[in-house]
């Protein structure tokens, strides 16, 4: 059965998103949350400094624990005054690797048409939960 358009479906996806993603993290020690951090500091890849990431992880991922999270990858040594460190890359390729052989399959075969709908869709939604949230 088909979930229409709506919250629901939006946090059935991310749920469901989020199971796939535990899977692909198996065995490396992270959790969702300091996966999120690592994965922003790759994004970021040196353009910020520590409290940069921290921001950064508490503007987009909203933990509430920010700090403590960039603080948990940086004491792993995967995260070094924010920025991803070589081991850092190397959990990151291994997991991503990992995610792709694993649930690739999920991401391919759309029409460009319907990612592009998507993609304006989803960010809209983003733009208005965050001026929600302030």
């Amino acid at each position: 059965m088909s979930t229409p358009f709506g919250p629901q479906l939006i946090g059935e996806t991310a749920k469901t998103l989020t199971a796939v993603l535990r899977h692909s993290l198996e065995g490396t020690g992270l959790q969702e949350p300091q996966w999120v951090t690592l994965r922003l500091a790759g994004i970021l890849d040196g353009a910020v400094d520590e409290d940069g990431l921290v921001a950064a992880v508490a503007d987009r991922a909203h933990f509430q624990n920010a700090s403590d999270l960039v603080g948990d990858v940086t004491d792993r040594g995967l995260v070094e005054d924010g920025r991803i460190t070589a081991a850092g890359r190397e959990v990151l390729a291994t997991v991503l690797a990992r995610s792709d052989r694993t649930a690739g399959q999920i991401w391919v075969g759309f029409p460009v048409e319907d990612i592009e709908a998507t993609t304006r869709v989803l960010n809209e939604l983003l733009e208005r939960a965050r001026a929600v949230l302030g």
